[in-house]
């Protein structure tokens, strides 16, 4: 990639010193084959599931439900790429420290990395609203798939959170999964849905980690949303220096010491080979 050794230059820099706190978002994913919510003009491409509207009724629960029973089966079926290995080995080489991810599906920790948050929870958890109990994702499919014997959608639209689009007939005759536990219809992935806060602890911790950081690494983030965009912020107060790599412009471009416009997977293997040179 020679047009792009001198400017990965000053990225290079960032991470030789070690200590590096690495944010990443859906664009990281996209070379996984699952799309990230916004193309590079940063305009949202889907609309998914509010939180007010998958608490508001058993409906919507049933809608979401059959969406995402037919599209988990692509969602799951993806496999970390060359952007999470890179990760994983920049952290094993002791210059990336803890990772914040904005990413529900897993994949970071496929590619071996550790020390890893999930900011906006994990896809393969599911929680009840109602009593609290959690379970695996996997045995819930499998419940799902002995209470829907012969429900066959066939789709290969695939998106971020593993949701797809049904028509109302598709959804009709879905039967609901009900809690184990409490027999409620409240299970809900165990995920923060757009227009739900992040847990107020969570966010604290992810401040600490920003703080003791010695630079912020934003991979595959516009960082529109301040889940994520707080924490360039929180870095830049403290004059940490903060690098993002991504497509196309992101609302933390004011506070960036370092940008590149570039894909991540041939970026980030090619940062891997230069600081193990």
């Amino acid at each position: 990639m020679p047009g792009l050794a001198t400017e990965l230059d000053e990225f290079v820099d960032l991470l030789a010193g070690g200590d590096v706190l690495v944010l990443t978002g859906a664009g990281i994913s996209t070379e996984s084959g699952i799309p990230d919510y916004r193309g590079p003009d940063g305009k949202r491409r889907v609309q998914p599931m509010q939180y007010s509207e998958f608490v508001g009724s058993s409906e919507a629960r049933k809608r979401y439900w059959a969406r995402s029973y037919v599209g988990w089966q692509r969602f799951s079926s993806a496999g970390p790429n060359d952007g999470h290995r890179a990760v994983a080995a920049l952290q094993a080489a002791g210059l990336v420290g803890s990772v914040i991810t904005q990413n529900v599906d897993g994949l970071h920790q496929a590619a071996g990395a550790v020390e890893v948050t999930e900011l906006h929870g994990a896809l393969a958890k599911v929680v009840c609203l109602t009593c609290g109990d959690r379970t695996s994702r996997w045995d819930l499919d499998e419940r799902m798939r002995q209470a829907n014997p012969g429900y066959e959608v066939t789709s290969n639209e695939i998106r971020p959170d593993g949701d797809i689009v049904l028509n109302a007939l598709e959804v009709e005759d879905f039967v609901v999964p009900l809690c184990l536990v409490c027999g409620r219809d409240t299970l809900k992935p165990d995920v923060v849905f757009f227009g739900e806060s992040v847990p107020k602890p969570l966010v604290e911790h992810c401040f600490r980690l920003t703080e003791g950081a010695r630079a912020l690494l934003v991979l595959g983030s516009s960082l529109k949303v301040m889940s994520g965009y707080r924490f360039v912020r929180r870095a830049a107060a403290h004059g940490i220096p903060v690098g993002i790599i991504t497509r196309g412009p992101t609302r933390g471009d004011a506070e960036a010491t370092h940008q590149l416009d570039a894909p991540l997977g041939p970026t980030l293997t090619e940062l891997v080979s230069r600081l193990a040179a």
